[in-house]
């Protein structure tokens, strides 16, 4: 039987961490036919790619998306799939689209990833045919997805649906028993279904959309330990995942997830957890290494399993004058954020007393990890229509007035106008060495892209790329911190086996997720800055990495879907190329169908 595709003399890399080797890849049927070490009869194969000199790796896997209304508008998720993510997961940070019903979907989601909400909302409405896990995971299956999907249920997504979103956002109210016990059981048919596990969100920076409950915090954050417990409950007796964020502001009740997590006291098993997040910030210099050894040392002593997620890059933000979310911080940005008009906004910005206000908070300085520095010198504007401040930090233009940072930065928003005054600054991952130390560092994971949120704030989609490069640099400089092999063993099968989602490797007999990388073109353009217009998204010009020449090839279930800068005739349209990966069940095997598919034609010659 010919093959549909096959990869010729390519440097393949399995995904396990085993030392590369040049290999021929033979696909058929979706799956790894023949991994050889000679040449493979390409009579009857469409489609040959000549990967000499290049790298085969499995299929990049995302652990950390808010793609869950952009699948519904454009299914080929293309800005991830072009830079050869085949697999992302949706359901983060307590959100999810599964239960709630349209409105409150849209107002948990909005705001908090800096989407607009009318085309979510829109999303939602135009598209969503369920009202539980087992239709949800059947509608998103039957979408001409690009790249395979997994997801989590959002813990606000399921409190919102049981206690309704009022009761759900209100300080001091708890579900009673029996809403605790409907939750449980909600949480159960999602991984009946299929679903990972569940993500909750305890940080309370994070606000509601809308007109209804604007500003209030999302459901999730209001939730007990008590609460808590009893869903770790059900995700312990399934074998499944938490993934979730400690409230900053409570850094001491991180350990409660650590004591969850624990196999020790009785309990059968552990749960694993993904937690946010590990980062080398500016403003805690040394929480990284404190975390990193912390949560080594807990796990061991707790018996538990639990690691941090690590954006392996530096952490760029940019903002389009106060519309960007570690500002939610303080009271004060939280209240001109809660005004959508421009003119009561800049009406507020401009008040002598909110001013007072916002510096006494800003200037408190807390106790324990927050996410941002708070320093203006490190705060530099890229666009502006007064072009003499262009360039310029807004600490830089205090100096020169004699003013406060703060004021300056708000004297230059109200002036200009404050969405039309653009700045960027970078908040973490800034010390190559950290950076260096936390790619190698095994209480970390390889995830935090945010991909298909913050489309003015930030893209990461292409992390994987730049932390290969990075490690190539280092390489090539004499200076080594990551083998190839184990970067790309991070970025695939360790994410793969701890989220319990079947990908991750590319051997024989596993389903054929791959990319075709050139070294050559693993150059400053991954790093680049770039801005594409978006067509469902009403042409919102967002962020974007344009890198097509590190990418030869990538490859979904066995179909080439990208390649050489293009994407596939049909691609997330009339073709599709991805679909829903189900949760592993107790034994290790998917609920759908085995990890392992059926070998054919293994050779080895």
């Amino acid at each position: 039987m010919p093959y549909d595709v096959i990869i010729r003399d390519g440097l393949w890399f399995d995904g396990t961490g085993a030392a590369p080797q040049v290999r021929t890849l033979g696909i058929r049927d979706g799956v790894v036919a023949t991994v050889s070490t000679g040449p493979l009869d390409t009579t009857g194969c469409p489609d040959v790619v000549d990967a000499g000199g290049k790298w085969v790796v499995p299929g990049f896997i995302d652990v950390r998306t808010h793609y869950d209304a952009e699948i519904l508008l454009d299914p080929g998720l293309r800005e991830s799939v072009r830079h050869g993510v085949t697999t992302v997961l949706l359901g983060m940070c307590s959100l999810s689209t599964v239960y709630a019903d349209t409105e409150d979907a849209a107002d948990l989601f909005s705001r908090v990833e800096a989407v607009p909400r009318h085309y979510v909302l829109g999303a939602l409405q135009s598209h969503k045919t369920w009202s539980g896990p087992r239709e949800y995971i059947e509608a998103i299956d039957a979408l001409p997805l690009g790249p395979n999907i997994a997801s989590l249920l959002g813990h606000s997504d399921l409190r919102a649906s049981v206690l309704g979103l009022d009761r759900a956002t209100t300080p001091g109210v708890t579900p009673t028993d029996s809403e605790l016990e409907e939750m449980a059981d909600k949480l159960d048919e999602a991984l009946t279904a299929g679903m990972l596990g569940m993500s909750g969100m305890d940080a309370a920076i994070d606000k509601l959309d809308g007109d209804r409950f604007r500003s209030r915090a999302l459901p999730s954050t209001f939730a007990t330990w008590r609460e808590r417990r009893r869903l770790i409950k059900v995700l312990r007796a399934r074998g499944r995942i938490l993934q979730s964020a400690p409230n900053v502001a409570k850094s001491h009740e991180t350990l409660n997830f650590f004591l969850q997590s624990s196999g020790l006291f009785g309990r059968r098993r552990g749960v694993r957890m993904s937690l946010l997040v590990s980062a080398d910030a500016k403003s805690s210099p040394g929480a990284a290494q404190v975390i990193g050894f912390g949560t080594r040392l807990l796990n061991k002593v707790l018996d538990a399993e639990v690691r941090f997620q690590h954006l392996p890059v530096p952490f760029v933000l940019y903002s389009d004058g106060i519309d960007l979310p570690v500002l939610e911080e303080f009271g004060a940005g939280t209240a001109a954020l809660h005004l959508r008009d421009q003119l009561e906004r800049n009406t507020l910005l401009a008040d002598p007393e909110y001013r007072r206000r916002f510096r006494r908070s800003f200037d408190r300085r807390k106790l324990g990890p927050t996410l941002w520095h708070r320093d203006f010198h490190d705060a530099t504007i890229v666009e502006c229509p007064d072009e003499s401040l262009v360039g310029k930090s807004f600490g830089q233009i205090a100096d020169e007035r004699g003013s406060h940072p703060l004021d300056a930065f708000l004297d230059v928003l109200v002036d200009n106008g404050e969405r039309n005054v653009r700045w960027t600054t970078i908040v973490a991952n800034h010390r190559p060495e950290v950076l260096d130390k936390l790619a190698r560092d095994p209480a970390v994971h390889m995830g935090f892209s945010d991909a298909g949120a913050h489309l003015r704030n930030m893209a990461f989609y292409n992390y994987p790329l730049r932390l290969l490069k990075r490690v190539r640099d280092a390489q090539s400089a004499g200076r080594p911190f990551l083998t190839t092999e184990r970067a790309v063993h991070r970025l695939t099968a360790e994410v793969a086996d701890w989220f319990g989602v079947n990908a991750g490797t590319l051997r024989q007999g596993d389903r054929a997720d791959f990319v075709v990388i050139d070294p050559a073109g693993l150059n400053a353009d991954v790093d680049a800055y770039r801005e594409e217009a978006v067509p469902f998204y009403g042409g919102l010009s967002r962020m974007v990495n344009r890198n097509d020449d590190a990418v030869v090839a990538t490859g979904v279930n066995g179909e080439i879907v990208f390649r050489s800068g293009t994407f596939r005739d049909g691609y997330g349209d009339t073709v599709r190329s991805g679909r829903y990966l189900r949760a592993q069940d107790d034994a290790g095997a998917d609920s759908s169908s085995s990890r392992s598919s059926v070998r054919t034609d293994v050779r080895v010659p």
